[in-house]
């Protein structure tokens, strides 16, 4: 029988449920989770999107993004605005207190990957995370 730490999957697994426990751990004081988290970071890369956009990008269930974003309009770090081709839907924006929090937070989330990633050397990381890019490409977002 093989053990536990040989299979590729379980390490992956191990490892996203302490990265997510650090990430956690971190935007705790500000009242988000790593989901809200997420949907800050993948607004921050468009003009806006759909929710059913949001859920199949980031693996969501639809209705955890319409309370994910209900929150972010709470907290005013996005907003919902009917979307420019279609009056009848609406889309998610980034508010700019979002793009602030994000700045705010890049410091302490370099932080969390440094705590990952302790004991690899640089060169190291950046051939660890192309692998994370590559895998992540076939299928997962």
């Amino acid at each position: 029988m093989r053990a536990l730490h040989a299979d590729t999957g379980y390490l992956l697994y191990r490892l996203g449920l302490r990265s997510g426990q650090l990430f956690n751990t971190f935007l705790q004081e500000s009242g988000l989770r790593l989901r809200h988290y997420a949907v800050l970071r993948y607004l921050a890369t468009c003009e806006g999107a759909l929710q059913r956009e949001l859920s199949a990008r980031l693996g969501y269930d639809p209705s955890a993004i319409v309370g994910l974003v209900d929150d972010l309009e709470r907290l005013g770090f996005a907003e919902r605005r009917p979307a420019p081709d279609d009056r009848r839907s609406r889309i998610v924006v980034l508010a700019e207190d979002g793009r602030a929090f994000l700045r705010d937070t890049d410091q302490a989330g370099q932080r969390v990957t440094d705590e990952l990633l302790t004991t690899l050397a640089p060169a190291e990381r950046e051939t660890l995370h192309a692998l994370l890019v590559r895998v992540a490409g076939n299928g997962l977002a």
